[in-house]
């Protein structure tokens, strides 16, 4: 299985500053992120990012650009999926606390389905920046694209999808924490405060 890290965002909140590059617990998010994912595949994952310096971030990885640009987060996981053969572990990489056991739960679930993505306790019931997609998405994805239905879940009727449960999420932390992504500073005044916490 192959793994991305999805780097998307112009970072607005933070006047144009990578969130994936601030520090969290002392480290940045995404080393954390990479180091998570590269332990369930066994290699660097890509990192999909469109800042033009985004090569510079991790010197170790493969570092590519939207190939559908301007369509949010729906775009990344389409990149991902586009980028290679088979299907792929896909993790946003602004989520400080995600789980190398819950990313190895992923993948080894995700056998026989188009997407597996694990549930979680926000509105959409589960967590897309954080799950395994197939080729059959690539597709799915880009008929949706095409329509201009850029939701990161739009393409989940026209696919097979898997569900990892709630209490299986919850083996490995709070799905609030897991699923945690750091979008302004007084998130990541939170992630300090959860890393605390957490010890």
């Amino acid at each position: 299985m192959r793994g991305a890290v999805l780097a998307g965002g112009a970072a607005r909140r933070y006047g144009g500053r990578p969130k994936g590059l601030l520090d969290v617990g002392g480290r940045r998010i995404l080393d954390r992120v990479v180091e998570a994912v590269a332990a369930v595949t066994g290699a660097p994952p890509l990192l999909i990012a469109n800042a033009p310096d985004a090569g510079s971030w991790r010197s170790d990885l493969t570092t590519i650009a939207d190939a559908r640009p301007n369509c949010g987060s729906l775009g990344g996981i389409y990149t991902a999926v586009a980028a290679g053969a088979g299907p792929v572990l896909c993790v946003a990489w602004d989520m400080p606390f995600v789980h190398e056991g819950l990313l190895r739960a992923l993948a080894l679930g995700s056998a026989g389905w188009d997407a597996f993505l694990p549930e979680s306790d926000n509105r959409r019931g589960v967590e897309p920046l954080c799950a395994v997609y197939g080729p059959a998405c690539r597709g799915a994805i880009e008929r949706r694209m095409d329509a201009g239905d850029l939701k990161a879940i739009a393409f989940h009727g026209d696919v097979r999808v898997g569900i990892l449960p709630l209490p299986e999420v919850r083996r490995f932390g709070d799905p609030d924490d897991l699923f945690f992504n750091v979008n302004t500073p007084e998130d990541l005044d939170r992630a300090e405060v959860v890393w605390r916490r957490r010890g």
